[in-house]
């Protein structure tokens, strides 16, 4: 605790001075571009990531990047992403898994999770990607991993065009979908190709879109 209140007044003292007038415009008004949705782990900073400025973001976090699939009785996800694309307007949605996701290492090793039921409740949302990742051959376990990561971002966008504020936005052509996968060691992002299927290199193909579903 006492390192976050060293930061707040590091925060308060050198940087909030340098944007000033951005945080005075924002004080009564948001106008996020794109709406990010990433894993809650300690490693992935949305903002570092993008070298976004406040006010760029409009952010969703929790174990495993999920969306649930739209539900009569919406949760907390559901309504940030009915909110972002309804009410703020966002025109691109990122879908962002990483390297090393200890909710997706404990999908796919098959790990025992008694000891925390709601996280095992939670993380049946990845139930198909992970039945279409075991049902293929890995040459280690990172592989394994590596692969549930990737699955995982390919359903929950699956999930994601299930959420009416979705479907109408992506059927008006004012919304985007993005799935990336960040690699935490090497900090390179490789992007889901809607069209293929595959996840290329974002450095190589920035253009690269997961909105047009593979044929």
């Amino acid at each position: 605790m006492k390192d976050l209140i060293e930061g707040i007044l590091k925060f308060q003292r050198e940087e909030f001075p340098k944007r000033s007038a951005l945080f005075k415009h924002l004080a009564t008004q948001q106008h996020p571009t794109t709406l990010f949705i990433g894993c809650s782990d300690s490693r992935v900073l949305p903002e570092l990531l993008t070298q976004c400025e406040p006010g760029d973001l409009f952010v969703i976090r929790n174990a495993g990047n999920i969306v649930p699939a739209y539900a009569v009785q919406p949760g907390g996800v559901s309504a940030s992403v009915e909110f972002a694309v309804a009410g703020l307007k966002v025109r691109d949605i990122v879908i962002c898994g990483h390297s090393d996701c200890g909710a997706m290492t404990a999908v796919a090793m098959c790990k025992c999770l008694d000891h925390m039921p709601a996280v095992e409740e939670w993380l049946e949302h990845a139930g198909g990607a992970r039945r279409i990742s075991l049902a293929r051959p890995h040459a280690s376990d990172r592989a394994r991993v590596d692969d549930m990561v990737r699955e995982n971002v390919i359903e929950q966008l699956a999930h994601l065009r299930t959420h009416p504020s979705v479907a109408q936005a992506l059927a008006e052509g004012r919304v985007d979908l993005h799935g990336w996968v960040y690699e935490i060691e090497s900090g390179m992002i490789d992007a889901l190709d809607g069209r293929t299927g595959k996840f290329v290199p974002l450095l190589e193909y920035p253009e690269v879109t997961a909105t047009q579903a593979p044929a």
